[in-house]
């Protein structure tokens, strides 16, 4: 648990932890160089309860925190949470018995509660809404590359999956979500609790809504690298890709694909004004122009507006596409 300064939710956030049904646990506090009450808060629990053990490091960033905290773990599965969110009581007793239930399981994570006002943060309500309809490893895989399909305090691993593959990588780009593209690019398998076990809270300071690290061009820049390495060993049409959105924004993240390899050799989009024109020298075509499955291209469609991925699914199911053989969502 990185931490800094959160004394305003990190007792309430330990006090959950305390409260499991599982009570054979360590919490790994990292005080990332705190200036307000965190350093007390965390001594005066450590006194209370030597479950809790405390790292003191001047401040480096969530990166070297995590990575510092991972360094004196013990415990053979590590579950993360953010010092302002809730553990409720089952969650590390319900994550850790899917391990035991699947010996090949490496990452474990479970639904999330909601804990921003739905209203004021419907963007991210919306996202909780869609993590917590992807529950297997290949729902969340096929997913990886719209957006990360798990919060990351949700996640519980096994350390011996951490040591393999590695840490935490620091750049400019959000570590959890680079940490799940490594580890399903390399095998690990995932898994999701259908049960909610985390209240996952959403306040205005939250790193992921004020650094640079976690806006949409990092992220899209970060799932391009990853998405064109996909490709390159799964798409038999590489480096020929169709794309799915001839909008300026879908064809501004289609030229990181770009830069990186792969060749656009048309546009697909439903607005009957851009069909038939050409921007950048590539045509746009309606839908039902697409070849019959598995005839032309592999499709990456970029169209990230409210319920389009649904629709688009609708339209390719229909043709008889099927999702990770034919095409894949990319926003």
């Amino acid at each position: 648990m990185p931490c800094f300064n959160a004394a305003a939710t990190l007792a309430a956030a330990l006090e959950s932890i305390l409260a499991q049904t599982l009570g054979d646990f360590e919490v790994v506090a990292v005080d990332d160089g705190s200036t307000d009450a965190t350093a007390e808060v965390l001594r005066a629990f450590a006194a209370r309860d030597t479950r809790i053990r405390p790292v003191f490091a001047p401040h480096g960033g969530i990166v070297a925190a995590l990575n510092a905290g991972l360094g004196v773990c013990r415990g053979e599965l590590v579950a993360r949470m953010d010092a302002d969110d809730l553990c409720l009581p089952e969650r590390l007793a319900r994550q850790a018995r899917m391990f035991t239930d699947d010996p090949l399981l490496g990452v474990a994570s479970c639904r999330v509660r909601f804990g921003g006002c739905e209203n004021a943060c419907a963007g991210y309500a919306a996202y909780v809404e869609w993590i917590n309809g992807l529950l297997g490893h290949e729902e969340m895989a096929l997913s990886r590359f719209v957006e990360s399909p798990l919060a990351h305090p949700s996640a519980m691993l096994r350390r011996d999956v951490l040591a393999r593959y590695g840490g935490y990588a620091a750049g400019r780009f959000p570590e959890d979500y680079e940490l799940w593209l490594r580890l399903f690019a390399a095998g690990v398998r995932f898994a999701k609790h259908p049960d909610e076990l985390l209240v996952w809270n959403d306040p205005p300071n939250r790193l992921s809504r004020t650094h640079e690290n976690y806006g949409v061009d990092a992220f899209y820049a970060l799932k391009s690298e990853h998405l064109a390495a996909w490709l390159r060993a799964n798409a038999a049409s590489w480096p020929e890709v169709v794309v799915w959105g001839a909008g300026r924004v879908s064809r501004k993240r289609a030229e990181l694909l770009a830069a990186l390899g792969a060749r656009v050799s048309a546009y697909v989009d439903i607005d009957p004004r851009k069909i038939g024109q050409r921007p950048g020298g590539v045509r746009v075509i309606a839908p039902d122009m697409l070849p019959a499955p598995g005839a032309g291209p592999f499709l990456l469609t970029y169209v990230a507006s409210r319920g389009a991925r649904g629709e688009i699914a609708a339209h390719l199911a229909a043709r008889g596409y099927l999702e990770g053989a034919h095409y894949l969502h990319a926003a």
